[in-house]
């Protein structure tokens, strides 16, 4: 069913005329998602089994996301089917609250009916239901985010190589709109395995991977643990195991993760958090990374799986028969490494480590910080499809 407002703007109408239900996907099966045109008003769009309804503003309740853009935005978004995704880009329309159904939203009403075209989806897999996008044609990649991200911190990637490749980005289990189990150990073997689930459900015998911070961990994993599942792995600032002392490995050994379904971080700790990872010039990917971080830890099972998940990064053994570094230096699938030379959480220093372990491995360094992906976009995939393409180039592997 369809329902318009006459009173919104004919881009929006346009908008919601052509939803599309297939793309769309809202966790709690319904949604309410407000459009602002600034000086002109505000419409919201319902969405539920019965379909897309656009109405004048409820003021009585508050929406689960809001899109904001000026007159002119919104008709480049109604007539360019990649509009929304180039306004989001650029900062001409902002997303709050809700990146997922925000941008699953304009994946709804883009018009576009192909196989190439945007989807937001979630499936059940032996890991539990896990949530992710996808959009292209050509050789799987997976794209795994970092502690605290979701799929979301992936959408650069997905816009700039959808023309060539068939994209996937999950959300991890204990992060975004995917299960969060209570019982998981929420460690790279535990991740990887995820992943695996994944491709399992999808019925993918191979692929590419790309993963960021606390997902380049659980990718290096992926090439260790399944190194038959695996093409090229990319490795944009990944997290790995201390090589420093850790003078607090004694207390965070006894402190449990369940104290995260009690207690809550007050959001200004949160947003210094993230403005360590993300610089000022990213303000619009500051405010997307504070509410995607905070949608999944307001939740009880979502503080535990990042408690969890942390206590993991920080008490990696380093060395030994099952260290890390040592297990490292049997990576065999080619591998790619980004490094930000102005990462706060990741030193560069640890390239050099690295170097030593996987002599074969590819380095860049960019100017960058804990996300290459958002902060260097252009420098960062253009090196990936260089790095892709060299592998199609020598046909490896089936």
């Amino acid at each position: 069913m369809m329902e318009v407002s006459s009173s919104a703007p004919l881009s929006l109408r346009t908008l919601i005329e052509r939803f599309d239900s297939s793309a769309f996907d809202a966790p709690q099966r319904r949604a309410q998602i407000r459009l602002v045109v600034p000086s002109d008003g505000r419409w919201d769009v319902f969405v539920d089994g019965a379909g897309a309804r656009l109405r004048a503003e409820e003021q009585r309740s508050e929406p689960d996301a809001t899109l904001t853009a000026d007159r002119q935005t919104w008709g480049t978004i109604a007539r360019d089917l990649r509009g929304g995704m180039d306004a989001y880009r650029s900062g001409h329309l902002r997303i709050r609250h809700n990146l997922h159904l925000g941008v699953s939203l304009l994946a709804a009403t883009s018009g576009m009916t192909g196989p190439e075209r945007l989807r937001f989806r979630r499936i059940e897999t032996a890991s539990g239901e896990l949530s992710f996008l996808t959009a292209g044609v050509g050789e799987p990649v997976i794209l795994i985010h970092g502690l605290g991200a979701t799929k979301g911190s992936f959408l650069p990637t997905v816009s700039a190589l959808a023309d060539s490749f068939r994209l996937i980005a999950l959300d991890l289990p204990g992060f975004g709109d995917s299960a969060k189990p209570l019982r998981a150990v929420y460690d790279p073997e535990f991740f990887a395995r995820s992943v695996v689930h994944l491709m399992d459900a999808l019925g993918l015998e191979r692929a590419h991977v790309i993963g960021n911070s606390m997902g380049g961990r659980a990718t290096l994993e992926l090439g260790l643990r399944y190194p038959e599942r695996v093409g090229r792995l990319v490795m944009l600032a990944p997290s790995l195991a201390w090589l420093r002392q850790r003078p607090w490995a004694p207390l965070v050994r006894l402190l449990r993760p369940e104290l995260g379904l009690l207690q809550v971080t007050p959001r200004s700790v949160v947003e210094a958090v993230v403005h360590q990872i993300l610089p000022v010039a990213e303000f619009s990917w500051v405010q997307a990374g504070v509410d995607e971080f905070l949608r999944a830890y307001l939740t009880p099972r979502g503080r535990m799986a990042f408690y969890a998940a942390a206590r993991q990064i920080y008490l990696e053994e380093p060395h030994g028969a099952d260290g890390f570094w040592t297990r490292l230096a049997g990576l065999s699938a080619p591998s790619l490494f980004i490094w930000g030379k102005a990462d706060r959480l990741v030193p560069i220093g640890f390239a050099s480590h690295v170097r030593r372990a996987v002599p074969a491995a590819r380095h860049i360094e960019l100017d960058c910080g804990h996300v290459p992906q958002v902060e260097r976009s252009a420098e960062t995939h253009a090196a990936i499809r260089d790095f892709f393409g060299e592998g199609a180039s020598r046909k490896e592997g089936p």
